[in-house]
């Protein structure tokens, strides 16, 4: 025989979720005027006060989240890329091998290190280019015969130098120089005009 219990079953009844007290609503208000909101909104008028009913009912509705505010977007401001290296004329060279268009400067590399020689380069062409000269004559030396592989390192790295951006805004085209002037020890270089 089963033995029934002498305590009746509860019937679960629903929660319900308490309402915000004045008190308590004027404390919220407080703090919520204190904080930015992430993006400019239309604040919808305060309702008046409302009966507990009512505030009980709009409490049970869940209260549907905002939406995260976008990332803001960075605008980067493009910098025009300087143009592409030009090859000197065959006839600019020549007259320059035979010395009917002026070298207007020199500039000797020789026993610099890759670091020193880079920075003294740089210097020299924005110099070159300020003062307004057309072509300038730059001696990296042939490097020492040898089987190290090291040698004739800046012989290899200005070529490199004046393509990238920095010394394209300064520097037209570059072509080895004639024997009389390094041959392939030195380039002739010829230099953008400054805008004024």
């Amino acid at each position: 025989m089963k033995r029934r219990s002498s305590i009746p079953e509860l019937t679960m009844l629903p929660r319900r979720k308490r309402g915000l007290s004045e008190e308590e609503r004027a404390l919220w208000d407080g703090v919520a005027s204190q904080l930015k909101p992430l993006r400019k909104r239309q604040r919808a008028a305060k309702p008046p006060a409302a009966s507990p009913d009512q505030e009980t009912k709009a409490a049970s509705k869940p209260a549907a989240l905002p939406k995260p505010a976008p990332p803001p977007r960075v605008v980067v401001p493009s910098t025009p890329e300087p143009p592409a290296l030009a090859p000197i004329g065959r006839r600019e060279r020549s007259h320059l091998a035979r010395g009917r268009k002026p070298i207007d400067a020199r500039f000797d590399l020789h026993g610099m290190t890759q670091t020193r020689a880079h920075r003294a380069l740089f210097g020299f062409l924005r110099r070159a280019h300020e003062d307004g000269l057309t072509f300038v004559l730059i001696i990296t030396g042939k490097g020492k015969v040898g089987t190290g592989s090291e040698r004739g390192v800046l012989r290899r790295q200005v070529p490199q130098w004046l393509e990238l951006p920095e010394f394209r805004s300064l520097v037209v085209g570059f072509e080895e120089a004639h024997v009389g002037h390094g041959g392939e020890g030195a380039l002739y270089v010829r230099m953008r005009r400054a805008r004024p």
